[in-house]
């Protein structure tokens, strides 16, 4: 107990936000060590390398356009603008703290997707016979989705963490998917194709576990900035937009060529609409007078992607996805409202964006609609040829059955949260300690501490001209002229 009481003193002393050597020493210090691992471990795979034409010969592939980079690179761009602008811009609805959502939001990323390419590819793409890593397009999505996990995490303490801590936080973060990803589609067998166990559950319960450790008793000193203005408010609204409309491409990514890539798209987009018009509904029902929150509709419209994510390229059936959505914003929306104020009171986690709300509950819905889908998947629905193709009933797995493949999917979420919840309590007990340059619980929400923010410009009132469009139409009009001789 004495021990826990002086870690706590420890933690819990007087906070200095100077990053200037810190924050430049781990950029430098790890990106150095990735420039290093890169030359060590990774190289081009058969369909990025030149010998690519040599491949294509022997594999009998007729064309250029077979190249795995043709197919996948439309869904990657898509992906990538979700990860750098979608996730990004949504977080800026704080109305002192768009820099940090952003720039972080950008850190974050560029940094994540390096240490994912090494950690996922030593799980999933390394060669055995020369100890290296091949690397193509489908790697650059599934780092993508690796550091997805990441950004999720930071929404639960956006503006309450330094950059410092941040990139401690991706780089735990990234190491913790790596492995429950390969737990839970290799070991278990899972199907996640949009991830709303390997991606959206863990990143959820991960970023929660972190804001519980990190809890800041007199946060309420910040309460003046935790709030959103109304251009803040419109410009996360920009980062909705973009992750709704570009959610069918992530989860159809990296799904099979083909039935099971078209269907992810269409159960998806399905899911999102019904979600939109929930929301909307339920956020109409429970305000004062029936207007709606905007905070309501810049994350709980989104819920139906999290939700669809595991079983998008099952045969949900498009009613299916409907009710999906349906049920996803109803739940996500009465979240906001009631499950927020009730964590933060009674259960100690601060959870700035909801990600609660937004990315943990849903996602666990995902993980359970995907094993319900797969336990009730028979040969007369799939085809024979179909369930094997769409659950890999191949080698090691060729007598697995649909009633077990449910149980293995329901296992996943299992894993999921635990890896969520047991990482984010450890690297929560790390960031605690008093060497990363977080801000004090009155400086919070703020770009101050860690930004050169500009001066407001100063407001000069209009000079009113004498045309139609005067401000003052009060004005007597005036015989007065000035003519030239």
């Amino acid at each position: 107990m004495g021990c826990v009481q002086s870690f706590r003193e420890l933690c819990d002393r007087q906070k200095n936000t100077n990053v200037r050597l810190s924050l430049p020493a781990v950029c430098i210090v790890w990106q150095t060590a990735m420039i290093i691992l890169f030359g060590v471990f990774i190289r081009y795979n058969e369909e990025s390398s030149p010998r690519w034409i040599e491949y294509r010969r022997e594999k009998n592939i007729s064309s250029d356009i077979e190249n795995d980079f043709y197919y996948r690179y439309p869904s990657f761009q898509d992906v990538h603008v979700m990860i750098f602008v979608g996730f990004g811009f949504l977080m800026t609805f704080l109305k002192r703290y768009s820099f940090g959502a952003v720039g972080f939001n950008f850190l974050i990323a560029a940094f994540g997707l390096q240490w994912a390419l090494l950690m996922q590819g030593w799980f999933h793409s390394l060669d055995y016979t020369d100890g290296k890593i091949k690397i193509g397009i489908e790697n650059l999505i599934n780092a993508d989705f690796c550091v997805a996990g990441c950004l999720i995490a930071y929404g639960a303490v956006l503006g309450k963490v330094s950059p410092v801590q941040l990139l401690v936080l991706t780089l735990f973060g990234v190491t913790l998917f790596a492995v429950e990803e390969y737990i839970i589609l290799d070991l278990i067998h899972a199907k996640d194709a949009g991830g709303s166990m390997v991606i959206h559950t863990f990143g959820g319960y991960y970023g929660l576990a972190i804001s519980w450790m990190l809890y800041r008793p007199n946060l309420d000193q910040s309460n003046r900035l935790q709030g959103s203005v109304y251009h803040s408010d419109v410009f996360a609204m920009i980062g909705t937009l973009f992750l709704w409309m570009f959610w069918p491409s992530f989860n159809s990514a990296i799904t099979d060529h083909g039935d099971g890539q078209h269907r992810a798209a269409i159960n998806t987009y399905l899911a999102l609409a019904s979600t939109v018009l929930t929301t909307v509904a339920i956020s109409s029902l429970f305000q004062k007078h029936g207007k709606l929150d905007m905070v309501h509709i810049q994350n709980s419209t989104l819920a139906g992607g999290v939700a669809v994510g595991t079983a998008a390229e099952f045969m949900l059936m498009p009613y299916g996805s409907l009710i999906v959505g349906f049920c996803c914003g109803v739940i996500s929306t009465l979240g906001y409202i009631y499950l927020s104020p009730f964590m933060e009171k009674h259960l100690k986690i601060q959870d700035t964006c909801g990600i609660h709300n937004l990315h943990a509950m849903p996602g666990v819905i995902g993980g359970i609609v995907g094993a319900i889908t797969a336990a009730a998947a028979t040969e007369s629905v799939y085809g024979k040829e179909g369930l094997i193709n769409t659950f890999d009933f191949e080698g090691s797995f060729e007598n697995m059955v649909p009633t077990r493949q449910g149980g293995h999917q329901a296992a996943g979420i299992c894993v999921a949260i635990c890896f969520g919840v047991g990482g984010g309590i450890i690297v929560g007990c790390i960031l605690r300690l008093p060497i990363w340059g977080d801000a004090a619980d009155d400086n919070c929400f703020d770009d101050e501490p860690y930004w050169e923010v500009p001066e407001e410009e100063e407001h000069i009132p209009p000079v009113l001209q004498y045309n139609n469009h005067m401000r003052n139409k009060d004005v007597v009009e005036s015989n007065f002229t000035m003519e030239q001789n």
